[in-house]
């Protein structure tokens, strides 16, 4: 259920990513909240940049690689309007060390945070309080970027001191917790996808709120399940909760 609006103006978000699916289902995620307003959606960096001049959001959402002008080249002038947390899939540690070398106050990469810790991580960064994926971490030696830039992190950027990596322990747990994902792995075949997919399903959530929680369109949704129904032997939802979660209570009693 969306939290009670907060004393105060709504904090204002700009969403910059290329993938449509993946801007409206950052804006779905957001706007539940009622001290949260997605001001503007940009395509590209050139609309992102466009859009944080008019709009002023306290708060910028930027994916890495776009058409046109991608996120890294946007990022140092996009910082001079607010903080910008990177969104992305792109975990490298030459990547993410050089986004925060241009400026990022944050960078998650998607699938490794919950809706609940994307809306922490937004409010934080407003507040001064950048956020780091697990998964994402710098080089501990000096790199060269993608871009051709040498450099030595621990010299260039002091926004690597204050950065603050989340421990994977303090996401919520899906049901049956990581020995039904071993489970799903081994007893019926199923891909990290299709076991975050599964982990969904059994709690409850619909076609449309799956593709929203993993940024993926409905039809891949449901083209997971499909695969999911077949590996699980099973006709329907009801039926495939049922297999999974007694697969989690043999994985307990082993």
């Amino acid at each position: 259920m969306p939290d009670q609006a907060l004393p105060g103006p709504p904090l204002r978000v700009l969403v910059a990513d290329d993938n449509p699916v993946v801007r409206a289902g950052l804006t779905a995620l957001l706007s539940v909240h009622r001290d949260i307003e997605v001001v503007a959606e940009a395509a590209d960096g050139a609309q992102a940049l466009a859009h944080a001049a008019r709009y002023r959001p306290d708060v910028v959402l930027l994916d890495l690689r776009m058409p046109g002008t991608d996120g890294l080249t946007a990022l140092p002038e996009l910082t001079r309007t607010a903080p910008v947390m990177m969104l992305t899939y792109n975990r490298e540690p030459e990547v993410v060390a050089e986004a925060l070398r241009r400026g990022a106050s944050g960078y998650l990469v998607h699938g490794e945070f919950t809706a609940a810790e994307l809306i922490t991580a937004v409010r934080d960064l407003r507040d001064g309080r950048p956020t780091l994926s697990p998964g994402a971490s710098c080089p501990s030696r000096p790199v060269s970027s993608s871009l051709g830039t040498s450099y030595e992190p621990g010299e260039t950027s002091s926004h690597l001191q204050p950065f603050v990596a989340q421990s994977s322990t303090s996401r919520p747990a899906p049901v049956g917790g990581p020995r039904r994902r071993v489970a799903g792995w081994l007893d019926f075949g199923l891909s990290a996808r299709e076991v975050e997919v599964m982990d969904l399903i059994a709690a409850g959530m619909s076609n449309r709120q799956i593709a929203a929680a993993c940024f993926i369109s409905e039809k891949t949704v449901k083209n997971h399940i499909n695969r999911i129904f077949a590996k699980l032997h099973s006709s329907s939802r009801s039926e495939a909760i049922a297999r999974w979660l007694g697969t989690a209570r043999e994985g307990w009693s082993r």
